[in-house]
């Protein structure tokens, strides 16, 4: 329930921002985080986690953070290179979990290290850009160093996930598991 409501956040922030109401875009923006740590708490705490809730928690996020960046660049507050490169990002990272299961060779997506890096970066930035337009402040030489954080991770994200995937649809790495070794082209 905590996730569906997270859910209904996304348009409710989205509409702020597009009316400039970046009040209650931040408001909406930080329940939508705090909610994510109690879900969380809540799943691990009392074992109650289920296979709804583990796809639709991380679709929630991405959805929040994803149309937060795009309106944020389209209002003129991020750079469209960063939108661009984090949308292409996720894009790229779908086609491919969607590929794999196509090609009947389904692909487990773990967040590696660096993806977690990345999303820490980039709700930390759209969390200071919607902070910055709700109370009216400017954190000049913060925004920057995050916006350049923020593209190197997510090109570095991408390319780890690239990798990863590269080497699960070759069969590179099966055989070194369980002791066979497995050529591929």
């Amino acid at each position: 329930m905590i996730t569906i409501m997270r859910l209904l956040l996304v348009p409710a922030v989205v509409l702020a921002m597009l009316q400039a109401r970046w009040d209650w875009a931040f408001a909406g923006f930080l329940v939508a985080g705090l909610s994510d740590g109690v879900d969380g708490f809540i799943a691990r705490r009392y074992q109650l986690s289920s296979r709804l809730g583990a796809y639709l928690d991380p679709m929630a996020d991405k959805l929040l953070l994803v149309s937060v960046f795009v309106v944020m660049g389209f209002a003129g507050e991020l750079p469209l290179w960063l939108v661009v490169t984090m949308v292409s990002r996720d894009g790229l990272i779908i086609c491919a979990v969607l590929l794999s299961s196509v090609m009947a060779h389904p692909v487990e997506m773990k967040p590696l290290f660096v993806s977690k890096m990345n999303t820490a970066v980039q709700i930390a930035l759209a969390a200071l850009v919607l902070g910055e337009l709700a109370f009216s402040v400017h954190l000049d030489p913060l925004r920057p160093a995050l916006i350049l954080l923020s593209g190197v991770l997510t090109v570095a994200s991408a390319a780890a996930y690239l990798v990863a995937w590269l080497r699960h649809m070759s069969g590179y790495g099966e055989g070194s598991q369980n002791g066979s070794s497995k050529t591929g082209t």
